[in-house]
């Protein structure tokens, strides 16, 4: 009797093992889901430069988004960074636009990889893009607490591959190391999330380049939920109002 309730409890526990086992594409997708649970954002954003003699210079901005695909990032100071303004749309579709020029400039496909305004960040990164729409996942490892998927991009980019730790408790995604086409490392963020009545959003995020040794720190304050943002405040023509 012993060895049948033994067997039953082996059998029992291995298919419940199975029934919880997840692929990296379920993963990857509620993580998705995670930052982008509510219908749209508005966030204040404190941006602090460090290079690597530890010179740090500030900047604000205003941060929208839309659903999944669309964002509006708009300097708010210094006076020298006032308007310039970066709107990412469906289909990969991106603007930058500098009041000192007078009107937008579309972002072309070879310099989508370029630095935006001085930061850490490139043009790409600063997109509205979901994980599992761009990326292929698998499972590079696991532990008690986080797994670590390996993210190959669908289409040919700044980088060969992504290494992204998701903590397993509640999907939220803690780190992303980039890796360029020779297989270096060459940054890497950390996002610190924080929860707002139902809503998870970035609260911290700190990207270090390894080649420069600069620091990009962007905070976020002020942060609404489900405003009801206009499909015309993510326009061209808005842009340049």
């Amino acid at each position: 009797m012993k060895t049948k309730i033994l067997i039953l409890t082996v059998l029992f526990f291995g298919v419940f093992s199975m029934t919880k086992a997840q692929t990296a594409s379920e993963i990857l997708d509620k993580a998705d889901n995670v930052i982008t649970t509510s219908d749209d954002i508005t966030q204040n954003v404190e941006i602090t430069l460090i290079d690597k003699n530890k010179n740090q210079q500030t900047r604000t901005a205003v941060l929208m988004q839309k659903g999944e695909d669309k964002r509006l990032f708009e300097f708010t100071s210094p006076s020298s960074y006032e308007g310039v303004s970066f709107l990412s749309l469906p289909d990969d579709v991106m603007y930058l636009y500098m009041p000192s020029y007078g009107k937008e400039r579309r972002i072309a496909s070879s310099v989508k990889n370029q630095k935006f305004a001085g930061t850490d960040m490139s043009y790409d990164d600063m997109a509205a893009k979901s994980y599992n729409d761009n990326y292929t996942p698998t499972i590079k490892s696991s532990d008690a607490t986080s797994w670590v998927l390996e993210l190959i991009p669908k289409t040919a980019g700044e980088y060969s591959k992504v290494l992204l730790t998701i903590r397993k408790i509640d999907y939220i995604p803690l780190k992303a190391e980039f890796f360029d086409k020779a297989n270096n490392k060459i940054k890497v963020s950390e996002f610190e999330f924080a929860k707002q009545g139902n809503f998870w959003y970035v609260k911290t995020l700190t990207v270090k380049d390894l080649k420069t040794n600069h620091t990009t720190i962007m905070k976020s304050s002020d942060v609404k939920f489900n405003q009801g943002l206009s499909d015309d405040i993510f326009t061209v023509r808005n842009l340049t109002m």
